[in-house]
């Protein structure tokens, strides 16, 4: 994991790490963050203009009214170890105007999720080639939207040519303990290939 630094227990050392959280326009990045996060997130949401709605389509969330065009940032500390490991979530936007960024915030970063709306399952697969593509490891997870149909996880691997070695989850971004439960299991998930003997070809 990252560098440790002291924590409030006499001491005790705590692990940070820091986690990106991306997927396509909407998919509720910023909410995942703003819900587990246990300090007041920060967020770069901008009210959307006609000429952003004339961008990006808003017709599978009808009530979306802002947009981030940075990053948002969050931090959660999970327990374990004498000092626990602490989090920090950085969200990049969605829309593939801004992906120029994505190579800065996800500098010194160790794993990252992608969050998928299964109504739009063609947005997730710019961030899934990008983390394929710079070697990041990563979990997909299904954001639960209300009314959004049931996705068989083969299925939906098979639609985004995932292998056996990527984790798939399912969550409502809303709730804290689902979306604590992504992190738990992608920092398991990050802890296993480090144990993993080399040669497996797991990502």
């Amino acid at each position: 994991m990252q560098a440790a630094v002291t924590s409030g227990v006499t001491g005790a050392r705590r692990t940070t790490v820091k986690i990106v959280i991306a997927g396509g326009f909407g998919v509720g990045k910023t909410t995942m963050v703003a819900s587990v996060s246990e300090i007041a997130p920060v967020a770069t949401e901008v009210a959307m203009t006609a000429a952003s709605r004339a961008l990006d389509d808003t017709s599978a969330v009808p009530a979306k009214t802002a947009t981030t065009v940075a990053m948002d940032f969050g931090r959660i500390t999970l327990l374990g170890d004498p000092g626990g490991i602490a989090l920090f979530l950085f969200g990049v936007p969605g829309q593939q105007r801004f992906w120029f960024m994505w190579d800065s915030v996800c500098h010194g970063a160790l794993g990252a999720i992608v969050l998928v709306d299964v109504r739009r399952l063609t947005d997730s697969f710019g961030p899934i080639d990008y983390f394929e593509r710079t070697g990041l490891p990563f979990v997909v997870v299904v954001n639960q939207f209300d009314g959004a149909p049931e996705y068989p996880e083969p299925e939906l691997r098979e639609a985004l040519t995932l292998p056996a070695s990527v984790p798939v989850l399912a969550c409502d971004a809303r709730n804290r303990e689902g979306a604590k439960q992504v992190l738990i299991t992608l920092v398991e998930h990050l802890l296993a290939r480090r144990i993993r003997p080399p040669g497996t070809g797991a990502r």
